[in-house]
């Protein structure tokens, strides 16, 4: 069967442009690059309080970020500083006295001790207390006298955070 001229000119074309497209790797390279340091750059704006099954936060609708300093966790039945375990609840619970608590006092003087840089504003260093929401007032009263003890200067609390709308 004879191809028409159209037919015959559509195929040689075909032909022509058959070839294949090489890709530019120049081009694909400073892709990737901008991309990777993009992604470094923003990656930085997240801040991740250490996560832990055994503490349930309260909730607030503050948006200040947390700012990175030294972590205590209190959970229902052990106070952990940077994750290692410092003291018992229950025997803290079980002292009546309104000191602090020696023990923490000195693991937080210590990692004071070891800070490189002083800080800016000359407020001392930071502590973050993660609490059970279900703590008893006079146990966080003594982690926050132990940390006013060891001379840190801004004691912050985490909390989770829930939408203004949510909540009442």
């Amino acid at each position: 069967m004879k191809m028409s001229r159209r037919a015959m000119r559509m195929e040689r074309s075909h032909k022509k442009h058959k070839s294949v497209v090489a890709l530019n790797m120049v081009s694909l390279m400073d892709i990737f690059t901008i991309l990777v340091f993009f992604l470094l750059v923003n990656s930085s704006e997240v801040d991740v309080l250490p996560n832990s099954k055994t503490i349930q936060l309260p909730e607030s609708i503050a948006e200040e970020r947390p700012r990175e300093n030294v972590i205590v966790m209190i959970t229902e039945h052990e106070i952990l500083v940077r994750g290692d375990k410092i003291a018992d609840v229950a025997q803290i619970l079980g002292d009546d006295t309104s000191t602090g608590i020696p023990v923490l006092q000195q693991a937080l003087e210590a990692i004071a001790a070891r800070r490189l840089r002083a800080d800016q504003d000359g407020a001392g260093p930071e502590v973050t207390i993660m609490g059970e929401k279900e703590i008893p007032y006079r146990l966080l009263k003594k982690v926050m006298l132990a940390c006013t003890q060891a001379k840190y200067g801004q004691v912050s609390f985490a909390v989770m955070q829930k939408n203004e709308t949510n909540g009442t």
